[in-house]
């Protein structure tokens, strides 16, 4: 009889079988070629696409693209916001034969000429001109690149080698009029082994890497999320706001849709996130933990700056029942008679208005990932009848590898494995993966693809997480963030960390110690909730750096910190701390473009401030 992994994973093959991603598109533009496939807000307000008219798009892109030579096996950059030309372009360089690369919109130029050259693209799709100014700093470094494709080109931009969105789609128009199989040719030709996308790493720890995910794995991918979420509905509504040059989005709201035959509303800014998603009524949604520590942030502000004190205290009360509710059953427990009776009032009366006003009051599933999450803030959302739940992988395994669930829930853990997954954990710690939704490796690096990627088929993480009985996974930390004290104590720094961060006033907080006889952090505060709580709290606000070095702000960061430090043991604990008086963004190179920290750039650029806290 075969072990329960191998049944799964034989189904999950059978399932998909040789489909592409060509297949999935087709399907969808014959079947459902009526229904919305991308939404998104134009000049003249909210537009749609179909399936039958996306496909139509796609395979115009693609004709565009071999009629400038554009070849099977090759590369296509692409440099855009959340926007429909992105995914028709994405799909049309794969109907073209080709590989599509989406590159991150923050990247400075020579992080821009290191990837297209790494992957020696023979073409860019780009935004608008303030991107094609970028390409053109670097073209001459890249001998292969031959066309940009402007999305929005301004007529005095036109030169040779240069040409628009409009005119790709219109050459391809044309090519398509005198080779009528020209598409059917370099489709037909796609297999499941091809690439599906180059995804370079964000960089965390240097120079980003080039993940080859193929048509397989994302299918594989796809097909263990349906058997994972039972729930997600068919033709399922999402919103896409995240990069597209990271898995998570990438997987949620690019691949997804194609499945489920889903919409997809498209957003290029995040401050227009609130306001798609209240339009859209989502049923679900994909944020990394920033972003729902910025949801926990802005809703509590609202809930106690509440005019009427009947109302504000009812709310306040409600939520902490919630949350007390959720501790309970996290324990095993149920909440007794009368508090039930109570939260059942309260969803009626504060919940489901909550839910309304932000337009998630439909959504069946929502996934935090990317980083760890406070347990707090999941709790936090649960009470409030949003079903958010932690999910962890990473790239080298399409996105996903285990997660918690309906009904196979722990917060505090990432959860047991997905269906036909395998996880294992090293005896230093370290999570091994194992599955089709695994890689094949690094691009060009065949050093770095031996030293992560088994021979054995198990992906070596660099994460380290521990397995309890019933196959649930906690993540510890980074196996190379981990910090060694002169006294030797081994101290994982995202459990204060996270604890830190969870407050709307903070940013992000950096561990600090490696070698060191005690722990200091250095702190970020948020630029968004800043002046909101200078208001608040009677500090005046004229500047953000002005502001970080108000004894007020310093008051209520000693607060934030020591507060934390209660929650960790001794050893977790920091004894100083220094405020930076800058944002720390992607633009500036503190963070990803998913916004994770880059501990690495952090520590190197507070180094001065650093050795002040240990000056003693």
């Amino acid at each position: 009889m075969l072990r329960n992994i191998e049944r799964e994973r034989l189904e999950i093959e059978q399932t998909i079988g040789d489909m592409t991603l060509v297949d999935l598109m087709d399907r969808n533009a014959e079947r459902y070629g009526s229904l919305p496939a991308l939404r998104w807000e134009a000049e003249d307000g909210l537009r749609t696409l179909s399936w039958a008219a996306y496909r139509q798009q796609v395979r115009e892109a693609a004709a565009g693209l071999r009629a400038l030579g554009v070849e099977g096996g090759s590369f296509v950059a692409l440099q855009a916001a959340n926007r429909p030309e992105h995914v028709t372009a994405d799909l049309g360089v794969v109907y073209a034969g080709a590989t599509p690369v989406s590159i991150y919109n923050t990247l400075a130029p020579s992080q821009i000429r290191y990837i297209a050259g790494h992957c020696s693209a023979a073409a860019a799709v780009v935004e608008d001109a303030s991107y094609l100014d970028r390409w053109n700093e670097i073209r001459d470094g890249l001998p292969d690149l031959r066309h940009i494709v402007v999305m929005d080109l301004p007529e005095d931009r036109r030169a040779e080698g240069v040409l628009s969105w409009d005119d790709l789609l219109a050459k391809g128009r044309a090519a398509l009029e005198e080779t009528p199989d020209l598409v059917d040719r370099s489709s037909s030709g796609v297999s499941q082994a091809d690439l599906a996308t180059l995804i370079y790493t964000s960089g965390t720890t240097g120079t980003p890497k080039a993940v080859m995910v193929s048509h397989r794995n994302i299918l594989w991918t796809l097909e263990c999320l349906s058997r994972t979420f039972l729930n997600i509905p068919d033709h399922v509504r999402l919103v896409s706001y995240l990069p597209l040059a990271h898995i998570g989005e990438r997987v949620v709201s690019h691949y997804a849709p194609l499945w489920w035959a889903g919409s997809a509303r498209y957003v290029p800014e995040l401050p227009q996130v609130a306001g798609a998603v209240q339009e859209t009524r989502p049923e679900v949604f994909f944020a990394v933990p920033r972003v729902w520590e910025k949801f926990h942030a802005g809703l509590m502000a609202r809930l106690e700056s509440t005019p009427n004190p009947r109302k504000r205290a009812l709310a306040l009360k409600a939520v902490g029942l919630a949350s007390a509710a959720q501790k309970v059953e996290q324990a095993g427990g149920r909440p007794g008679l009368g508090d039930r009776i109570k939260l059942a009032l309260f969803d009626r009366l504060v919940f489901s208005k909550i839910r309304h006003g932000l337009g998630l009051d439909r959504l069946v599933l929502a996934i935090s990932a990317a980083a760890p999450i406070s347990p707090d803030l999941l709790i936090f959302f649960r009470g409030i009848g949003i079903p958010v739940y932690e999910l962890y992988g990473m790239t080298e395994s399409t996105g996903p590898g285990t997660t918690n669930r309906p009904g196979s829930d722990r917060i505090g853990s990432v959860g047991p494995a997905m269906p036909g997954v395998e996880i294992a954990a090293e005896e230093d710690g370290e999570v091994l993966i194992r599955g089709g939704l695994v890689t094949a490796g690094y691009y060009k690096d065949p050093e770095g693809t031996a030293q992560t990627f088994g021979e054995d088929g198990w992906l070596h993480t660099g994460d380290l997480g521990r397995l309890d009985e019933e196959g649930f996974l906690t993540i510890i930390g980074r196996k190379k963030e981990i910090i060694i004290t002169a006294a030797g104590k081994n101290v994982a720094p995202a459990r204060l960390e996270n604890l830190i961060n969870e407050h709307a006033l903070i940013s992000q907080a950096c561990m600090v110690g490696d070698g060191r006889r005690y722990l200091t952090l250095l702190v970020a505060l948020d630029p968004d909730t800043a002046p909101g709580w200078a208001e608040s709290n009677g500090v005046e606000y004229e500047s953000f750096e002005a502001f970080s070095r108000t004894p007020r702000v310093a008051e209520e960061v000693e607060r934030i910190v020591e507060s934390a430090n209660r929650e960790v043991a001794r050893v977790e604990q920091a004894r100083k701390w220094f405020v930076a008086s800058e944002p720390w963004t992607a633009e500036t190179g503190e963070l990803t473009p998913s916004l994770k920290l880059k501990r690495r750039v952090v520590l190197e650029r507070y180094s001065v401030h650093i050795e002040e806290m240990y000056g003693d």
